[in-house]
């Protein structure tokens, strides 16, 4: 008798557990542009116990930076809120199977993302060319 309770009970308690955290988190694709049309990518939105945004931008098939004509030096990862200045947050670095990741939190719920080639690793604003882009809306 225990068995099959227990045997009930543990697919109750994983649901329980999985079901929150499947509904804090939302995936947003990112749109490629003509300067890397074959790249693909979405950004994992989540909620950590703060209530601030985990952001988690996961790419594929982006060519490294340097192969881009013009050249550039690195991938930049931006947010911007409506009405205000884009805000760097990191490079995005490309491995040799052109994949990348990229983890940061914002408290930020609602902006768009979007990914630069620059040939500065420290850039104030966005000046190269957009390659990704996303906008979030998150409660």
């Amino acid at each position: 008798m225990k068995n099959k309770t227990l045997r009930h009970f543990i697919p109750f308690v994983l649901i329980s557990l999985l079901v929150p955290m499947l509904a804090c988190a939302h995936k947003f694709p990112l749109t490629a542009t003509p300067v890397v049309p074959g790249a693909k990518g979405y950004v994992d939105v989540g909620q950590d116990k703060n209530g601030n945004t985990e952001v988690d931008l996961k790419v594929e098939f982006l060519a490294k930076p340097s192969s881009l004509m013009p050249p550039a030096e690195t991938y930049i990862v931006w947010f911007r809120q409506q009405g205000s200045e884009p805000e760097s947050q990191g490079q995005l670095k490309v491995d040799d199977n052109l994949r990348g990741e990229f983890k940061t939190t914002t408290n930020m719920k609602s902006f768009d993302v979007f990914v630069t080639a620059e040939n500065e690793r420290v850039p104030k604003a966005p000046a190269g060319p957009e390659v990704l882009r996303a906008t979030i809306q998150e409660q």
